[in-house]
């Protein structure tokens, strides 16, 4: 590929704050120089955008096909956490994550996962310990320690977690945050262990207590959580600490828009272009130490071409001067790759998801939606033949967790805000130890759509007795090996017929993924019980 050009327009230079007429002069790749003249081109040359925190395998695209749909909206680096694969296939799936990023002009900066598993209280198929973390810090790979979401181990000083933070310490990489709702002397506990980011701030009030304290906050917008309307009032008053994310970002919204989405939303609310794209690339370029060029001499030569400043549309991506992507299409080949996998799950029986009545009442999981947090509450069950069912009316269903990694019998438990009016949905991508979640109807339906991605060893479904959609993810459980055009079709197909099946959830399977997330309150489910965020424990269905 040829990358060696002369480009001029107007250009944007983020790292002193201005806009010039002039050419920039590239050379193997590399900005060798750049001219302050007047040229007759209007066009916009600027750095290009940089997601501060992403799980890659969140997209259910391998590295080189996420990569393929995020050149064409500008985006040229990720700050990418493997944690997902890292709870599956542990080291050999970060190794595979990074050497499969390799294979394309695309630049990915992982982290070592700093919670492998999550907590103690599910079942994963790894486990990352200190040791393993001070061999990942070692690495020329491994640009920081990843979300750190084990706030109680930092704040009560856990021995073997604040290893794993002085390993990071000790190879001056970054430590990344994730304390949703933690305030006061527990905030600044855990500030004081050395983390530095939080990207689960949903409140304007816990983002600037978190500022004030020292840390940058990341602003996310992605397929389930949403903050940006929440936070984006601090790019008003604090604009050199904040960086945009999208954590989570399944195919089809990928397919439509990533970084430059929030770059286009935030400069149409009126804030200072300039804040705006500090915090959609330079920021997090500084913050994490990324050889990423922000249209500097000497720098590689990575920037985006646009014809409108304050309505950023990438036409053009360049990454160390080979045009990537030009007038949303990518330029970027599909690469084969192999299909790591830990799939040991049988198929399940109507019988295994009988819930007994005790005369009881149950607790119950209150889904939000764009929200990663639940609520909880007590109500009286629906019981037909001495057993608890759905009770559709009140939308209130199965919930279903299965451990995929060894035989065993379905955990089932209660759960509202699905919608569902008939059918079943099913994943595999379960945040974060990725067991099988099912949310259904009838147990009929549950029994069907886990079945079905059982067969495919991996993926989320969506069953109803007339129709049902699967889009297999053979590697991990969690990715496809597929073109990632076609997988955000298929993903979109499984949407759609969620959505027809009553879901009015904005991302159904998203939203699905983390009921099972024991770090983020109030009442989650895992392989081995319903679980209590606030106690930190396994608990009863019933009420107690």
């Amino acid at each position: 590929m040829n990358n060696s050009f002369t480009i001029g327009g107007q250009i944007v230079d983020l790292v002193n704050s201005r806009i010039f007429s002039g050419v920039v002069v590239v050379n193997d790749g590399k900005i060798a120089k750049i001219e302050e003249q007047p040229v007759g081109n209007t066009r916009y040359i600027m750095p290009g955008f940089v997601d501060a925190h992403v799980h890659i395998e969140s997209s259910m695209l391998i590295p080189s096909e996420f990569a393929r749909l995020a050149v064409c909206h500008g985006t040229v680096a990720t700050v990418s956490d493997p944690h997902e694969i890292a709870n599956v296939l542990g080291k050999d799936g970060i190794r595979y994550m990074i050497e499969n990023g390799k294979k394309v002009p695309f630049k990915f900066y992982f982290g070592a996962p700093s919670c492998v598993p999550s907590t103690a209280f599910e079942s994963a198929g790894s486990s990352l310990d200190a040791n393993d973390i001070e061999e990942l810090m070692a690495s020329p790979d491994i640009y920081y320690l990843s979300e750190v979401m084990n706030y109680p181990g930092v704040i009560h000083k856990d021995p073997e977690l604040m290893r794993k933070i002085a390993a990071a310490k000790k190879h001056g990489k970054p430590i990344d945050g994730h304390a949703p709702t933690l305030t006061g002397k527990d905030l600044q506990k855990y500030v004081s262990a050395g983390i530095t980011t939080d990207h689960e701030c949903f409140q304007l009030e816990e983002a600037l207590e978190k500022i004030n304290l020292g840390m940058k906050i990341l602003i996310r917008e992605g397929s389930a959580a949403r903050n940006f309307d929440a936070l984006i009032p601090l790019m008003a008053t604090h604009p050199d600490k904040l960086m945009f994310c999208s954590d989570d970002k399944h195919p089809d919204e990928l397919d439509d828009g990533h970084i430059d989405v929030l770059v286009r939303k935030a400069i149409s609310l009126g804030y200072n272009v300039m804040d705006v794209l500090k915090s959609a690339s330079l920021n997090a370029v500084r913050h994490y130490h990324l050889n990423v060029g922000m249209l500097q001499e000497g720098d590689d030569a990575d920037f985006i071409v646009v014809d409108d400043f304050k309505n950023p549309v990438a036409r053009q991506t360049y990454i160390k001067g080979v045009l990537v992507a030009e007038n949303g299409v990518a330029n970027i080949k599909y690469e084969e790759t192999q299909t790591p996998n830990i799939f040991k799950a049988n198929f399940i029986h109507a019988d295994d998801l009988f819930v007994p009545d005790k005369g009881k009442k149950i607790k119950v999981i209150e889904c939000i939606d764009g929200q990663l947090i639940t609520n909880c509450f007590t109500t009286d069950p629906k019981v037909v033949n001495g057993g608890i069912v759905s009770d559709v009316e009140n939308d209130i269903l199965k919930i279903v967790v299965i451990n995929r990694y060894h035989p065993a019998k379905p955990v089932v438990a209660f759960i509202k805000g699905f919608g569902l009016r008939r059918g079943a949905l099913a994943s595999s991508v379960a945040h974060d130890s990725h067991n099988i979640v099912a949310v259904g109807v009838t147990d009929s339906d549950i029994l069907h759509a886990v079945n079905l991605l059982i067969e495919h060893t991996g993926g989320v479904t969506a069953y109803c007795s007339t129709e049902m959609v699967a889009v297999p993810l053979p590697v991990a459980g969690l990715m496809s090996n597929e073109d990632g055009y076609e997988v955000a079709a298929a993903y979109e197909n499984a949407t759609a017929l969620a959505k027809r099946l009553g879901s009015k959830l904005y991302a159904p399977f998203m939203t699905l993924a983390f009921m099972a997330l024991l770090v983020i309150p109030e009442l989650k489910l895992s392989d081995r019980g319903l679980f209590d965020v606030s106690k930190f424990a396994v608990c009863s269905i019933y009420e107690e």
